[in-house]
């Protein structure tokens, strides 16, 4: 799940009540469709700055409630307000995400290195989404590295 470091960072995370959040603000479909259909409490997740001079896995957390309507998307002050959808029939979901623990940066360019990663979804070309899936192989290498 990446996250700008401006808007949500691990150490915000960290600092939070409970050291929970919300993942508010996701306006793609197939994004939003992970998080709708296929995360679940206990889940693990990679927590990755993006849009940041070091992008990388920054830490690591776990789902922690099951996906329900993204309170952003009612409010029209909000940047993520969405006019078309309605408390009747909401189209964005959000997850709320706890924190596991910090861990070192694992930067984007280190992560390209590892032929174990070459089939990872956040790393093909021209991956825009903010939430992918990650395969349990990838999982298990990644806790080698961090």
């Amino acid at each position: 799940m990446k996250s700008e470091p401006s808007d949500v960072s691990i150490d915000d995370l960290a600092s939070l009540p409970d050291q929970t959040i919300d993942w508010y603000g996701v306006r793609n479909y197939q994004a939003r469709n992970f998080m709708r259909d296929q995360m679940k409490p206990g889940d693990g997740v990679l927590f990755y700055h993006s849009n940041c001079a070091a992008p990388g896995i920054a830490g690591l957390a776990e789902v922690s409630k099951l996906a329900y309507p993204d309170r952003t998307q009612f409010d029209p002050e909000h940047r993520y307000f969405d006019a078309k959808s309605t408390p009747e029939n909401p189209r964005w979901v959000n997850v709320d995400v706890k924190l596991v623990r910090k861990t070192r940066l694992l930067p984007l360019t280190e992560l390209y290195t590892y032929p174990q990663l070459a089939n990872m979804r956040t790393l093909q070309r021209g991956n825009r989404l903010s939430i992918t899936p990650v395969d349990p192989g990838e999982w298990e290498f990644i806790q080698t590295l961090i």
